[in-house]
């Protein structure tokens, strides 16, 4: 009968006196845990990043931009070509059934100015449903109003970003801010929601009516256009036929023959974010599957290290199986040693990558989640390794004969 705990002691032992060897065997293993936390921490936190961008849009959304232009025959991308107006968006919202919400928006970069700061941020000419839309929230005053818009008010709503840099710990409301040179009351700050998906900072901004935008602020050389319109279809069900009814609706507005491509362009925003969220899973996926061939390496690394380790000390087994011991002793022997090797860098890998991991984070624009499943995955797939790689030496340890073994010098 094997004695597991005598067999376990003279492993430890062994591995003791070559603490240097059992270290570097042990590199590799540590090397590649790490780097398959690491990696897919980056993933699953880009996929989380994504999923919070999907809810921080609004649900069942489509995106209409202009259409493109060529000029000296060069094609520029969509939104090159004013083609889209208010009223394209207003017959949206009366023509099309499938549709819950049609608003309109301008964009613009333009230098806001309080007193003697000043800040470059984006200003959109907005309609009251578009903050609807967006889930847009007001932290405090007020949003605008239907009058706002009718009457071209100068009023503004700003984000978290834009007040502290003009304002500091001031409150914003009721201040009065210069947009292009235009005065703008300031009368209601946006709740803050972070970055998105793409690093970019949702609270640098300023929301203005749109009527404003148009007629005080965005200069055009075509009046009424717009430069996107967002639609909300009713539920998830109807944002194909709601893609099908907007596009059927504009070809008829701007007179687009049969065989004619359409001069503005539909994006269904919703399947773009799963479309981006699949790829990132993928990505997360393959980031884990490069990782691991690091711990491919680390076991090649314990089976070369424990052959050499066999031939050393043939006379040493020679000895033991001359006193009694068994093949299947030397075998468990040798499995434990490579087992010990290959867990115990199992868990100072696992403690190097979330270490490594939240340094990631804490230095860099990356949003980093640490989950258990990639921890348990590492650490079960490091003992498989172990036993796996360090099979072999413990194997032919245990088929040398006793009597070539003691003469083995």
């Amino acid at each position: 009968m094997i004695d597991f705990t005598s067999t376990l002691k003279i492993s430890l032992r062994s591995l003791k006196i070559n603490k240097m060897r059992s270290v570097l065997t042990s590199l590799g293993i540590i090397i590649g845990v790490s780097a398959v936390i690491i990696m897919l921490s980056i993933g699953e936190g880009a996929k989380q990043r994504i999923s919070k961008d999907i809810e921080s849009t609004g649900s069942n959304i489509l995106m209409i931009s202009s259409g493109t232009s060529t000029s000296s025959g060069v094609r520029g991308g969509a939104g090159t070509k004013p083609t889209i107006t208010m009223k394209d968006s207003q017959a949206i919202q009366k023509y099309c059934d499938s549709v819950s919400i049609s608003t309109a928006i301008l964009r613009e970069v333009k230098q806001v100015v309080y007193s003697n700061q000043n800040w470059s941020t984006t200003i959109y000419g907005i309609e009251p449903a578009y903050l609807k839309v967006q889930l847009w929230e007001i932290n405090s005053g007020r949003s605008f109003s239907n009058d706002d818009l009718k009457n071209n008010t100068k009023v503004t709503l700003i984000g978290e970003t834009v007040s502290q840099n003009l304002f500091g710990d001031m409150d914003p409301v009721n201040k009065t801010i210069r947009i292009g040179g235009v005065p703008f009351k300031v009368i209601g700050l946006l709740k803050s929601k972070g970055e998105n998906g793409m690093g970019q900072d949702q609270d640098d901004t300023v929301f203005v009516p749109l009527t404003t935008a148009q007629r005080n602020l965005f200069g055009s050389e075509f009046p009424g256009t717009v430069k996107q319109i967002i639609v909300q279809a009713k539920d998830a069900e109807n944002l194909a036929i709601a893609q099908n009814e907007v596009t059927e609706i504009l070809r008829e507005r701007h007179n687009i023959g049969k065989n004619k491509e359409d001069d503005f362009t539909v994006r269904n925003f919703t399947q773009m974010l799963e479309t981006v969220k699949k790829a990132s899973q993928t990505m997360s996926i393959l980031l884990g599957a490069i990782a691991s061939v690091s711990l491919l390496v680390g076991g090649i690394g314990i089976m070369n290290i424990m052959l050499v380790s066999v031939t050393e000390r043939t006379r040493e087994i020679g000895i033991r199986m001359a006193i009694g011991a068994k093949g299947m002793d030397i075998r468990i022997q040798f499995l434990i040693e490579a087992l010990v090797l290959s867990l115990a860098g199992g868990i100072i890998g696992i403690l190097a990558g979330i270490i490594i991991a939240q340094l990631i984070g804490i230095f860099s624009s990356m949003n980093i989640v640490i989950s258990t499943s990639p921890i348990l995955i590492s650490f079960g797939f490091s003992g498989i390794v172990g036993v796996v790689f360090g099979y072999y030496p413990a194997f032919k340890a245990s088929k040398l004969n006793p009597i070539d073994a003691l003469r083995y010098e």
